[in-house]
């Protein structure tokens, strides 16, 4: 076994298929599924039955779970190397792979953005975070600092530091980061024929509607999430 890697808990065939439903949900749309959406996915009679899956696969310690969100489930940073490593394996790659663990990536933290300049401008970076490429999905460009409970049940909570990946264009259900007038904020995207929708995660805020012609601009997708916590 590589000393450099972690042992891996051992798993059902059923927690592995959950495991990886967690890690393609996060990969897509930015934030982890549903109690109700894995057991739709996978066949399940009730949210229960995923409930208790999911809490065998936090006393493994592959996810943590995190109180009073629909979504709250975190994949563990081991837990997502260990779930890339063994992706790159099954599809064959025989190429030497980077010694896990290594790979830093120097991501600056993103603070209030002054109306109509660049999100990455330099007087809107408060510090610069080095941390594991192998904590995300796909390579963030920066961090940007959570600001309000409008995603709450999305699992993003104030304070909060979204790992994000610029882009001027998002699919339906992925979590943004927009530029809306002289606002930035985090929503999840729709596109309909007739407008942008920019749906918040609880029900204390109200759907954002974009209608043609109004001052909006698509900044970045949502491609992990580091509680604030972790890196005082």
């Amino acid at each position: 076994m590589d000393p450099l890697l972690p042992e891996s808990p051992k798993l059902t065939a059923r927690q592995q298929q959950i495991l990886e439903l967690i890690r393609q949900s996060i990969e897509q749309t930015g934030a982890p599924p549903t109690r109700a959406e894995i057991a739709a996915e996978l066949g399940f009679r009730s949210a229960n039955a995923a409930e208790e899956h999911l809490q065998a696969l936090a006393r493994k310690g592959v996810i943590e779970l995190v109180g009073g969100t629909s979504r709250g489930i975190r994949l563990k940073s081991d837990t997502l190397r260990s779930v890339n490593e063994s992706r790159r394996l099954y599809q064959g790659q025989q190429a030497m792979l980077p010694l896990p663990g290594l790979a830093q990536l120097a991501l600056p933290l993103v603070g209030r953005v002054a109306a109509g300049s660049p999100i990455l401008a330099q007087e809107h970076i408060e510090q610069t975070y080095h941390v594991g490429a192998s904590m995300f999905a796909r390579q963030p460009d920066y961090l940007l600092k959570v600001r309000g409970m409008s995603m709450r049940d999305a699992g993003i909570l104030d304070g909060d530091l979204l790992a994000v990946q610029k882009a001027k264009e998002a699919k339906n259900g992925q979590i943004v980061v927009a530029r809306l007038g002289d606002d930035v904020t985090v929503k999840r995207f729709r596109k309909t024929r007739q407008s942008i929708e920019l749906i918040a995660e609880n029900p204390e805020f109200k759907t954002i509607v974009v209608e043609p012609g109004q001052d909006f601009e698509l900044e970045g997708i949502a491609v992990g999430l580091i509680r604030n916590t972790l890196l005082m």
